[in-house]
C-alpha cells in the first residue's frame, strides 16, 4: 500500500518526481469515482474508517511510539512532542470527529443559486468537488485522518505528505483508512500517502498541474512559505497563529483571567493559542498584577515591554524584557509576550503590525470599543469576550477541519466541507442560440 514507509536513503530527484506523479495520478482516477458517489456511500465509508481505526489502535499507537521515541532522541521540545503524540483518547477523538462529519450535510450537488434569464435559459450554480487535494503538513498525525475524511466527505481524493517525524504514524493511519475503503470495494487510492522523506517530494507534488487541483500547506511559517514560493498548483494558504488578546479598560477581571489563561495554557502548541497579551494602561493596576501573577503561577514565562515592567515593580524580577522579535513570534509553548497600550486604537495598530490574520480577541464591557475592534481588526476570526481557542472546525460546527485559512481568496478561517468544493453552472435551454 502507499502507506509503507520508505527508508531514509534519498531518492534521485527524477525517481521522486516519477513516484509522486504516479501516486497523484492514481488519486486522480479515484477522484472521478468519488465524485459520483452519493452521500450514503461516502458516509458508509467514513463510518468504516472510524471502526477500522479503533480496530487498528494497537498497530497505530505502536507506530506512533516509534516516531515519538525518535523525536525524544532528537531532543524535540515538549510542545512538538504534544503535537506528535497519539493515545487512546486522541484516537477516540478522531473517530468522534468522523462521526460528527457523517452527521453533516453533504454539500456536493447543493444548489448555491438558480435563476432564469429573459431568453428562458435556466442557470443553476451547484457545488462540485475540487478533485485532487495535495496536503502538506508537519508533526500532527491527526491531520492525516482529519484531512482524508473531510476530503472523502466532499468527494475529493487526497495526496498526503506529512513530515519525516511522523512518518510511521501517518503510514499506519493511512493503511488503516485504506483497508476500510477496500472493505467496501471503494478505491483505496483515494487516500495516498507520500512516504518519501526527500524535500523534492514536496516540490514534485506542488508542480503537478493538471493532476493535483489544489495544495494545502499546514504547519510552520517556513513550510508554508516554501510551498507558496515554489508551487505552480493553486495554494489554499493556512497561516501561523500569532494571536492576541486585548484586555480593555472596562474588562471584567474574572472573565479576562479565564479567557487569557484558557487561550494561553489549555494547549499552548496549537495555532489558536494566544501569543501576546495587550493590557490597557488604565485597567486597574491591581487587576493587571493579579492576572500576571496568575499566569506566572501557571508556569507561563512573561516577556514584557518596559512600560509593563515599570507598572509592576513587585513582579519585575519575574517579568523578562521583551525584544522586538517577541511581538512577531509564535511561541507554541508557555511563553507570552505582554505589552501595555494606551487605548483600543493602539491595540488594533499593534495587531495590524504584528498579527498573522488568524485569531484576535478583545475583553471589554464597552460596546463601542468592542464594535471598533471587531470592525477594524483584519483576521480570519475576531472575538469579543471569548477565547481564541474556539477557532476550530469542530467548535464552529463544521466537523473535522482541514486547516485554518488566513488568506482572503476562496476560503478564510476554519476550512470545513464547503471550503473543499468548487462550483459549476448547469445551463438548461430549449434551443437558444446567441
Amino acid at each position: 500500500m502507499s502507506g509503507t514507509v520508505i527508508g531514509e536513503n534519498r531518492e534521485s530527484a527524477a525517481n521522486v518526481h516519477e513516484q509522486v506523479g504516479a501516486q497523484a495520478r492514481l488519486a486522480k482516477q479515484a477522484a472521478s469515482k468519488l465524485a459520483q458517489l452519493p452521500r450514503e456511500g461516502k458516509d458508509r465509508a467514513l463510518l468504516a474508517i472510524g471502526e477500522q481505526l479503533l480496530r487498528d489502535e494497537a498497530f497505530i499507537l505502536a507506530a506512533n511510539e516509534r516516531d515519538v521515541n525518535q523525536a525524544i532522541a532528537e531532543n524535540a521540545p515538549e510542545s512538538y512532542l504534544d503535537r506528535l503524540r497519539l493515545n487512546h483518547d486522541r484516537i477516540e477523538s478522531l473517530v468522534s470527529a468522523i462521526n460528527e462529519l457523517v452527521a453533516l450535510n453533504d454539500p456536493i450537488g447543493e444548489t448555491v443559486k438558480s435563476w432564469t434569464r429573459p431568453n428562458q435559459l435556466h442557470i443553476e450554480q451547484v457545488r462540485v468537488p475540487l478533485g485532487v487535494i495535495g496536503m502538506i503538513y508537519e508533526a500532527r498525525p491527526n491531520v492525516t485522518v482529519d484531512a482524508a475524511t473531510i476530503a472523502l466527505k466532499t468527494g475529493n481524493a487526497i495526496v498526503l505528505r506529512g513530515s519525516r517525524s511522523a512518518a510511521h504514524s501517518n503510514a499506519a493511519l493511512t493503511e488503516s483508512m485504506q483497508k476500510a475503503l477496500q472493505s467496501l470495494d471503494l478505491p483505496h487510492e483515494a487516500i495516498q500517502y507520500l512516504a518519501i522523506p526527500d524535500r523534492e517530494a514536496v516540490d514534485a507534488l506542488c508542480t503537478l498541474n493538471g493532476v493535483v487541483d489544489v495544495i494545502i500547506p499546514r504547519g510552520g511559517a517556513e513550510l508554508i512559505a516554501r510551498v507558496v514560493r515554489n508551487s505552480t498548483v493553486p495554494v489554499l494558504e493556512t497561516g501561523v497563529g500569532n494571536c492576541h488578546i486585548f484586555v480593555d479598560q472596562s474588562a471584567n477581571y474574572e472573565m479576562a483571567e479565564a479567557i487569557v489563561i484558557n487561550a494561553k495554557t489549555s494547549r499552548p502548541a496549537v495555532c489558536n493559542a494566544a501569543e501576546t497579551l495587550l493590557l490597557h494602561r488604565e485597567w486597574p493596576h491591581s487587576q493587571q498584577a493579579k492576572l500576571l501573577a496568575s499566569l506566572l503561577q501557571k508556569g507561563v514565562e512573561l516577556r514584557c515591554c518596559e512600560a509593563t515592567r515599570a507598572l509592576h515593580p513587585d513582579l519585575a524580577e519575574q517579568l523578562h524584557s521583551a525584544s522586538e522579535a517577541d511581538w512577531d513570534t509564535e511561541y507554541s509553548t508557555n511563553i507570552l509576550a505582554v505589552r501595555t497600550v494606551a487605548n483600543v486604537a493602539e491595540a488594533i495598530e499593534h495587531i495590524a503590525a504584528h498579527g498573522t490574520s488568524h485569531s484576535e480577541a478583545i475583553v471589554t464591557e464597552d460596546a463601542d470599543n468592542a464594535s471598533q475592534f471587531l470592525a477594524q481588526v483584519d483576521a480570519a476570526a475576531v472575538y469579543h469576550n471569548a477565547s481564541t481557542r474556539f477557532t476550530d472546525g469542530g467548535e464552529f460546527g463544521f466537523g473535522a477541519e482541514i486547516g485554518i485559512s488566513t488568506q482572503k481568496m476562496h476560503a478564510r478561517g476554519p476550512m470545513g466541507l464547503e471550503a473543499l468544493t468548487s462550483t459549476k453552472y448547469l445551463v438548461r435551454g430549449t434551443g437558444q442560440i446567441r
